[in-house]
């Protein structure tokens, strides 16, 4: 095989990543104004490699992709030794973010048999199928640590929990949660796909029925390109099957639509169809999240055509081109709430955090495959 394509090499990949993965553990919050301050006097550090919330689950997700793909026993240790020093500290409140852990705990225990795994995954599964809180006609209400966010669908909410539900019900012969992660997804497309545009609104509240600032978030629609071809391959359904297929056609909807909206440079902006002029910035996590999920699925067929592999390939060389010489991934947008404007979108800070640093790994982990 060729060590250069697409005018990449190789080597300079495996590089980048490493020194992604360097910075996915070392980055710090030195002002503190990152640290999620929670009224029972606990602070959840979002930003450093110690705390448990999306933030790490996604970061556990990318060096993960990194293991399965090169065997990397440091990645693997990285994961392993988070989990412990999480399970030695009492571990943390359950809520829609903090489940996000599960799915690399999921392939963990699978890979592995580690006896300690699989209580963790027993007791975090239960609760996201029996207690969690539902919306009305059984939507998973976006809990976090501080908010109920009561009657509220998320997109972001089946990266961060139904994925993993669906995970462990495979994993554990457990078809009712699979059935019901289906559900959750069948549910997410009903109420948050723009049907005009082929992308994906950040949420919905059943209280006045609207999608708050109708905002085509850019992070949060990439959480579906991720999670779509992510749910097809671990549920591995028969071709023909009716949810497969209807999940096919909405992945390739809105990539179709994302390719209209990538900046020439192979960049999107935070606000996916709003013009720089209007003040919506490029931001790189989403890129990469874009990136990884065309060209996982181009990989596994759920779609076809070399505009996707190009849009795909233009992301890619756009995030390499945003690591700077030290690893961080620059241009990351910081975790962002539901907003009633648009405004709202365009005001949050960017600044290096786990999941940029995991989603540029995992599009250019996926991305490497073209070298093998």
């Amino acid at each position: 095989m060729p060590k250069v394509a697409s005018g990449v090499e190789a080597v300079a990949v495996h590089e980048t990543i490493k020194l992604l993965i360097d910075q996915l553990v070392n980055i710090k919050d030195e002002t503190g104004e990152f640290l999620l301050r929670l009224e029972d006097g606990r602070v959840i550090d979002t930003k450093g490699w110690s705390g448990w919330e999306w933030t790490h689950g996604i970061g556990l997700c990318g060096l993960w992709n990194y293991h399965t793909l090169t065997g990397s026993p440091e990645a693997l240790k990285l994961i392993e030794s988070w989990f412990a020093d999480r399970f030695s500290e009492g571990g943390t409140t359950k809520n829609i973010n903090t489940m996000a852990a599960m799915l690399t705990l999921a392939y963990l225990y699978e890979k592995t048999g580690s006896a300690p795994c699989l209580p963790w995954l027993e007791s975090w599964a239960d609760w996201a199928m029996y207690e969690l809180p539902r919306t009305k006609y059984g939507g998973m209400s976006h809990l976090t640590y501080n908010l109920l966010n009561s009657e509220e669908l998320w997109d972001d909410t089946l990266m961060m929990t139904v994925l993993p539900l669906a995970k462990i019900g495979k994993l554990l012969n457990r078809p009712h949660y699979v059935e019901e992660a289906k559900r959750q997804f069948l549910l997410h497309i009903k109420y948050l796909f723009d049907t005009k545009t082929g992308l994906f609104y950040h949420g919905w509240t059943f209280d006045g029925n609207h999608n708050f600032a109708s905002a085509l978030w850019a992070r949060g629609n990439s959480w579906l390109t991720i999670a779509i071809p992510e749910m097809l391959e671990l549920l591995d359904l028969p071709e023909h099957d009716a949810f497969r297929i209807h999940l096919i056609d909405t992945l390739e909807a809105q990539c179709r639509a994302l390719i209209l909206h990538q900046e020439p440079g192979g960049l999107w902006r935070t606000l996916i169809n709003m013009p720089s002029h209007e003040g919506s910035y490029v931001e790189s996590s989403a890129t990469a999240g874009f990136a990884f999920g065309m060209l996982k699925a181009l990989r596994l067929r759920y779609i076809k055509g070399e505009e996707f592999r190009a849009s795909a390939i233009m992301g890619v060389k756009a995030v390499l081109e945003k690591v700077s010489d030290e690893g961080e991934l620059m241009d990351v947008s910081f975790g962002t709430a539901l907003g009633d404007t648009l405004q709202h979108y365009k005001d949050i800070d960017r600044t290096s955090m786990p999941y940029g640093q995991a989603m540029a790994i995992m599009a250019l982990a996926e991305f490497l495959r073209v070298f093998i």
